[in-house]
């Protein structure tokens, strides 16, 4: 074997985890640099090598895999700055990115802008030629109009074109025929056709995900290109995979074909590494959450895969393809606090980021920040934050008197104590959104706590939603990085089949998923799976007869050799009822979309499970005063090295448990115990006997 790295580029720190053959797991983090990502990569890399007192190519000789998660396209589309984008519509429907689906984003804000379309109107060209909702030909296209746009797209600079036409789900013919037109006339423009990106039903959807493709595909091409460039000179010979937003790795080959997959890169690993925390424990299900220095990331998983959307929203616009249900809000440990123009307290969503970042960091910044409240209010040692760095105590207690205290007549303790309720508040609040709206209780799922920030936070958390227990890993603060090494290949194929349930011809829907599995089986063969790794997941998208909008309805694999219509129509039935607390058993049930995962399993060995690195009692490095919310004061509490905490090892609240890279906060109404991977379990201390049964070793 050889040695694998998972590598998760943040807004404020680059993670890495590295995998030796042996097994030992090295953890390194590097500061992000926002204007050149692929810099921070080959940083970390070097500064690893360093360490381990050889060559940076040296040590990349001996890599087998990395696997990588990035925000570059993120990034851009957040800040505007992507490529000149065109669109070829069908002619009389060019406005419709601009029109979207006619409904109202805020049902009762009639004031909110409409966001301004990344194509500008000049740039969506319409095209003669029609096809009927059959996929028959009803007017020929007009590839002179083709050539015409393609003009002007040359004249305009032009770096990506996303062609949608009406209809072309069901017949990709005129599309892939204006394809081979702008080949021809712009030759090394990124193209999009819907119809092989996401051949689905819904025209807005559609052309909002390809243009989202197109949007992405020259950045995330030029950035895996300069990455892997720089790779192979430093002497990287291994393999290269980039995660996907659906919670599976691929090629950056075919990551660069469905670009719009990177948009959320880096937190969807979290879920499928959350669920191997608890697994050993008998639970199936898990939400996951990751603070981190810029965001908040919240997940769920349930019946032992993480929840799928497919008809998520990225900076307001839609995308179809199925990406992990990932809720993410502005709350960090940059997030800044200030008093608003009313005399409330506020925190984020604007974040210090790596530069300047928060006062306590004597970087320039001096702006209060979640980290600042969390080091006054006792939670961080300023001598042993991580990646060497001394925190200023004196600095953070400025800011926050001078933006926060004074103007709301506090003391500087009590505003401290402000912003850590308040930003808590928000992520709790982050958690009731994924949880509450799909009809789920938080208090039936155990928290997996990931992010440098997140152990700090994760206690209070779940002390507002009322969640017994909670799992800290030990490589918490590069979580994202670890679970980047246990994700499976995986990609999603879709095909429209809008039809009454009853109606639907059980061979036509075999053929179809069948259809699917054999193309994403020669996929998953050109990434260099071996067959006998690869699995299915089968959905259908379906809804009650008059309903507006479907849901997604995950079924057994069984089902590709025969669909039983009744089960489908039981499992619905279920389904609808969990989820808004009603069925409706004699409406008719509908079809619209037939879904399949392809899946290719992760190389044998890739797993974050671990043993314990340290054995023995807890070691007492010191005491000191924390804030305790419950007793609203500050008390006083032991604080241990958790890098010598081993398997069975126990701590009682109120503690500070410090693992180098991050630090856990135990609150007065929890204790601790070490469970055999290495992992800290935070349970209620009046749930303890019910707790403790689970994960006693």
């Amino acid at each position: 074997m050889s040695i694998r790295i998972g590598i998760d580029v943040g807004g404020t720190f680059t993670d890495f985890l590295v995998v030796d053959p042996d097994g030992s797991r090295q953890i390194h983090k590097t500061s992000s640099i926002p204007a050149d990502p692929a810099r921070a990569v080959t940083k970390g890399l070097a500064e690893i090598a360093e360490v381990r007192q050889v060559s940076v190519q040296e040590f990349l000789a001996g890599v087998g895999t990395i696997v990588h998660g990035t925000t570059v396209t993120t990034n851009a589309l957040l800040t505007r700055r992507g490529p000149v984008t065109g669109l070829l519509a069908t002619e009389g429907f060019r406005d419709s990115l601009a029109m979207r689906d006619g409904t109202r984003e805020e049902a009762y804000d009639n004031r909110l802008p409409q966001p301004v379309p990344l194509v500008p109107r000049r740039l969506r060209r319409p095209v003669r030629g029609r096809l009927d909702g059959t996929g028959a030909e009803v007017e020929p296209v007009d590839l002179d109009d083709v050539r015409r746009a393609a003009a002007l797209f040359r004249e305009q600079g032009v770096e990506s074109v996303a062609i949608c036409f009406m209809h072309s789900h069901a017949d990709g013919a005129h599309e892939r025929a204006a394809a081979e037109v702008l080949r021809d006339e712009l030759p090394g423009v990124y193209l999009t056709t819907s119809s092989d990106l996401i051949a689905q039903a819904r025209y807005y959807d559609r052309t909002s995900t390809a243009v989202l493709n197109s949007y992405a595909g020259p950045i995330i091409s030029s950035y895996l290109a300069v990455l892997t460039s720089t790779l192979e000179e430093s002497g990287f010979a291994g393999h290269l995979l980039i995660m996907q937003s659906n919670g599976g790795v691929a090629t950056p080959d075919e990551l660069a074909r469905r670009a719009a997959l990177s948009l959320l890169s880096g937190p969807a690993s979290g879920p499928t590494a959350g669920l191997l925390e608890v697994a050993p424990h008998g639970w199936d299900r898990c939400l996951t959450v990751d603070m981190g220095g810029t965001s908040f990331d919240a997940a769920v998983v349930k019946d032992g895969r993480p929840l799928v959307m497919t008809d998520g929203v990225i900076d307001r616009w839609r995308i179809a393809l199925p990406m992990v249900d990932i809720h993410t809000i502005g709350a960090g440990g940059g997030s800044i606090a200030g008093v608003d123009e009313g005399g409330m307290l506020r925190v984020g969503p604007q974040s210090a980021g790596a530069v300047p970042g928060p006062a306590c960091y004597g970087r320039g910044g001096d702006l209060p920040t979640t980290t600042d409240a969390d080091v006054v209010l006792g939670y961080l040692d300023p001598d042993s934050f991580g990646g060497g760095m001394r925190l200023d105590v004196e600095a953070a207690k400025a800011a926050i008197e001078r933006e926060v205290a004074k103007p709301l007549g506090l003391s500087v303790i009590e505003a401290a104590a402000g912003i850590y309720d308040l930003v808590n508040v928000g992520m709790a609040a982050g958690v009731r959104e994924i949880t509450v709206r799909r009809g789920l209780d938080p208090r039936d799922f155990p928290i997996v706590v990931a992010g440098g920030a997140g152990p700090v936070h994760a206690a209070a958390i779940a002390r507002e939603l009322e969640i017994p227990v909670l799992v800290t890993p030990r490589e918490s603060s590069i979580f994202c990085a670890a679970g980047m090494l246990v994700c499976d290949f995986k990609h999603d194929y879709v095909r429209s089949m809008k039809a009454r349930l009853g109606d639907l011809d059980p061979a036509e829907l075999r053929e179809a998923w069948r259809a699917m599995a054999a193309q994403g089986l020669a996929t998953l063969r050109a990434e260099g799976v071996d067959e006998a790794a690869v699995s299915y997941q089968p959905t259908l998208d379906v809804r009650y007869a008059g309903q507006w909008f479907e849901i997604n309805l995950p079924l057994g694999a069984d089902v590709l050799d025969g669909p039983d219509r009744e089960r489908i129509a039981a499992a619905f039935h279920d389904l609808h009822d969990s989820l808004f607390g009603y069925r409706s058993a004699d409406m008719p049930i509908e079809v619209i979309n037939v879904r399949l995962t392809a899946v290719g399993a992760a190389a044998p060995g890739q797993s974050v499970a671990r043993a314990a690195d340290a054995a023995g009692e807890p070691v007492v490095t010191g005491v000191r005063d924390i804030w305790s919310p419950l007793r609203r004061e500050m008390v006083e509490a032991r604080v241990y090295d958790g890098l010598t905490m081993g398997s069975g090892g126990a701590v009682q609240g109120p503690a500070i448990i410090e693992l180098g890279t991050t630090t856990i906060v135990v609150l007065d109404e929890y204790d601790v115990l070490v469970d055999a991977a290495g992992s800290f379990v935070l349970y209620l201390r009046e749930r303890a006997e019910e707790i403790l049964r689970r994960i006693a070793t």
